[in-house]
């Protein structure tokens, strides 16, 4: 894990004696005595920090180092901060003592002296007494303390409170609400004098304040705001910046605190002391009776409101447009918040939230603004009686058609479903008719989202969309071929002189295979199930087989076909669940030709066609026309060993009266002679040119298959018990050619054996080849004070003596 160099420092620093580690911290005082620190300073503090974190023992330093270190919190250099802070974090109290929060330590606050002081508090009173102290600083006037403390307390007390909210008070909630009131609703409207020490105040140098600006640069007639511009700014500009960026996270999460010890007065008369803004303007506010939560959430509300009135000027710079966009994404979700405590801004807040939406719907560039104002509709639309479709058209049509390679919107959108996946199944019936679209964003890039699609796979499948969901996870390579062509598409020219063009981008203008790509590139479900021409697409996308996009896309439909027969088996019946019987079978030939990506889909559908056929047998009845028809084509043997072996399986298994009383003599009849031409065909010559020998467990299940059905009809055994015969003299003469395996031979050789000595007695063979019911529950193996039948024993001592290898069926 690391390397020899590293390891090296470590173990000397877990070594060092205690006398060399005093002379240590002797030399290192001396250095930080220094008017100037230097280099030697900074190598000393790194080594200390190594010395200290190497060890598992919490060592003490001397208290002139300690005394040093701390002086170090408040350092004009930055760098002597994050070392100071290191070192000391490596020093935490231990259990039992005090943190001692001084009226000092508070002063010199800055955000590597707060990581201290918050890695330091071992307790939710420790943060408790922090957070009363940060508090305590916020009420006297900003003339009283340093100028930088306020700017540094408002995250402070962010990080706490994501930590552990139960650690304030109500008293803490209600004065922190006074204060972001008055942050937020009167900060100065004029500029600050000096520099701008901000990216995004900027203006002309001027001695006079002068009022704050626009972002288009026109004078501001309103309060302040982040969209607010100027030469510089105030330390309560400052805090309305904060104040807006925590804003909330606290309107989320101020409902956890402690109810205990509060001696709040909610009906306090001022708002917040020492403002004469904030007296000024409250005088004239209704919002003057609320309590503190109340009033908070009503300038919470004003605010947002001109934040999207100021989204609305054209900016300047670049930069200031991007921020009005992040803003608006706030503003969105302040608004959202604001009405999830208090329904009756619903109304109040629509009208803005509407006429929003319908300025910035049209523009694609703010789709990460629009997700919020999807979440708005979703969450009040039906209180507000509003018509939502245009938004959900956008959410699930434009977006992941026109903006499937945006990384960053394809994370929020998926994010937005998985926190909203209850909501969107009962109330948006778009959600599950759009999965053409959104499996756009997997096909596109399968491995940065497909956690987010192993949780919505299963609420996608429905019975009305199973059917077409499965073609559509197995065309999944097509359709991430087709996205890489579409972008090509627009990207490089018709013909390139010189240079080799792509078949396939070529096939993808051609419109005379427009329809097949369109299919693919569908933005929602019900247009039909697959492709006719679905071969042809695959000769068309051949050369796209080894393009890592595909190839990444075709790693992971395996996983998602495991998600979906799991739920599928949940929500559909027999009908349904016999159709995807047929879509197994046909789907096993056609499907794009990448290396591994039939063997593993091969594996899939055998898989959860045992598990279909166990759950109902009588699948096996309804679709043994289609399923003969597979295992009749000898093709399959060599081509499709792994599904053909469990098919033949499933109908020796399930094709008996037991299982379905339909199942009649004759069509018992009709399966021995598809099974029996196909095991004399590929065990009486060699196999096709270029095909390997047929696999020895399917030529061992089609024997026991046989033997199957010949025990339920007793007129086959004579023929069955023929070959089984014939097969023993097999290793006697010269070499097979359709086994070219010595062990192999012999094991098929000996499963004849004892499946011909079986059938020398119909009535034992029929009991152990399938036993009833009664025989096989659990019971029988477990009550040892039930005596096992004969029969039983029998099947058990010859499962006993079957190879390994060929006794899976």
């Amino acid at each position: 894990m690391y390397s020899h160099g590293s390891e090296s420092l470590i173990k000397q620093a877990r070594e060092i004696q205690d006398s060399e580690l005093q002379k240590f911290y002797g030399r290192l005082v001396k250095l930080l005595q220094g008017k100037e620190l230097g280099h030697e300073a900074v190598d000393s503090l790194q080594r200390l920090h190594l010395i200290l974190s190497a060890n598992k023992y919490i060592r003490t330093l001397p208290p002139e180092l300690q005394k040093r270190l701390q002086l170090l919190l408040s350092s004009p250099a930055e760098q002597f901060q994050v070392l100071g802070s290191a070192v000391l974090r490596e020093t935490l109290p231990t259990s039992g003592q005090d943190v001692n929060y001084s009226q000092e330590n508070i002063s010199q606050l800055n955000s590597h002296a707060a990581a201290l002081l918050l890695s330091q508090a071992g307790s939710r009173a420790d943060l408790s007494s922090l957070c009363a102290q940060l508090l305590r600083s916020l009420e006297s006037r900003q003339s009283e303390g340093p100028p930088h403390l306020l700017t540094h307390t408002l995250p402070i007390l962010n990080t706490i409170l994501t930590h552990s909210p139960k650690c304030l008070t109500e008293d803490h909630v209600t004065l922190l609400s006074k204060k972001l009131v008055d942050w937020l609703r009167y900060a100065s409207i004029t500029q600050g004098g000096g520099t701008s020490s901000g990216g995004f105040f900027t203006g002309q140098r001027s001695r006079q304040p002068v009022p704050i600006a626009e972002l288009d640069g026109t004078v501001s007639s309103d309060f302040f705001t982040v969209l607010c511009v100027g030469q510089g700014f105030t330390e309560d500009q400052w805090m309305n910046v904060y104040s807006f960026s925590m804003l909330r996270h606290w309107l989320l999460t101020y409902h956890s605190v402690s109810n205990s010890n509060s001696t709040a007065d909610t009906d306090d008369r001022s708002e917040v002391d020492g403002s004469v803004v904030s007296m000024v303007s409250a005088t004239s506010s209704s919002s003057r009776l609320l309590p503190p939560k109340e009033r908070l959430r009503e300038k919470a509300f004003q605010y947002c409101q001109r934040l999207i009135e100021q989204s609305d000027r054209k900016a300047l710079k670049r930069t200031d447009t991007d921020l009005q966009k992040a803003c608006l994404v706030e503003a969105v979700c302040i608004l959202d918040s604001v009405c999830e405590e208090d329904a009756s801004l619903v109304f109040r807040t629509f009208p803005c939230i509407k006429a929003l939406f319908g300025r910035l719907s049209s523009d694609l560039s703010f789709a990460r603004v629009l997700l919020p104002i999807a979440q708005f509709y979703l969450n009040h639309g039906e209180m507000a009686a509003v018509d939502c479709e245009g938004v959900w058209k956008l959410v699930f049509g434009r977006f992941p058609a026109e903006l499937f390679n945006d990384h960053f919107l394809a994370h929020e959108l998926l994010r937005f479903l998985r926190l909203n996946l209850e909501s969107l199944q009962l109330r948006v019936p778009q959600y599950t008719r759009s999965f053409p679209n959104l499996l756009k964003f997997l096909a596109w890039d399968s491995p940065a989202v497909v956690d987010d699609f192993l949780d919505l796979l299963p609420s996608l499948v429905t019975a009305g969309t199973a059917v077409e969901l499965l073609h559509t996870l197995l065309d999944l390579p097509c359709l991430s071929a087709t996205l890489v062509l579409q972008v090509r598409s627009t990207c490089l020219p018709i013909s390139e002189a010189g240079s080799r063009a792509l078949l396939s981008l070529d096939a993808f203008r051609n419109p005379s295979f427009r329809g097949l790509f369109l299919f693919l590139l569908r933005g929602e479900a019900g247009s039909g199930d697959t492709i006719d021409r679905l071969s042809m697409l695959h000769e068309l996308l051949a050369e796209t087989a080894d393009w890592p996009r595909v190839v990444q896309c075709a790693q992971i439909v395996p996983v998602l076909l495991h998600i979906f027969f799991n739920t599928v088996i949940t929500v559909a019946d027999e009908k349904l669940l016999a159709h995807l019987i047929l879509v197994i079978l046909e789907r096993s030939s056609l499907l794009l030709n990448i290396p591994k990506y039939h063997k593993e889909i091969h594996r899939v559908f055998s898989c959860h066609l045992l598990r279909l056929c166990k759950l109902h047998p009588s699948l096996v009845v309804d679709q043994s026309h289609e399923m003969l028809e597979f295992a009749g084509a000898t093709a399959n043997v060599y081509s499709k060993e792994e599904i053909y072996t469990h098919v033949v399986w499933v109908l020796g298994e399930y094709l008996s009266v037991s299982c379905d009383s339909r199942c009649s003599v004759r069509l018992i009849t009709s399966c021995f002679e598809a099974l029996e031409a196909v095991l004399f065909e590929i065990t009486s010559s060699a196999p096709p040119p270029g095909a390997a020998c047929p696999a020895p467990r399917a030529v061992t299940t089609l024997m026991s298959s046989l033997a199957k059905l010949a025990s339920r009809s007793h007129d086959l055994i004579p023929r069955v018990s023929l070959f089984l015969s014939k097969l023993r003299t097999v290793t006697r003469g010269a070499p097979v050619a359709w086994c070219s395996d010595e062990e192999d031979l012999v094991a098929i050789v000996t499963r004849g054996e004892e499946l011909w000595s079986l059938l020398k007695a119909p009535g034992v063979a029929q009991s152990v080849l399938t036993p009833p019911p009664h025989v096989t529950t659990p019971q029988w193996h477990r009550d040892i004070n039930v005596a096992m039948p004969l029969r039983l024993r029998v099947l058990t001592n010859l499962t006993h003596r079957l190879p390994h290898h060929t006794s899976s069926f």
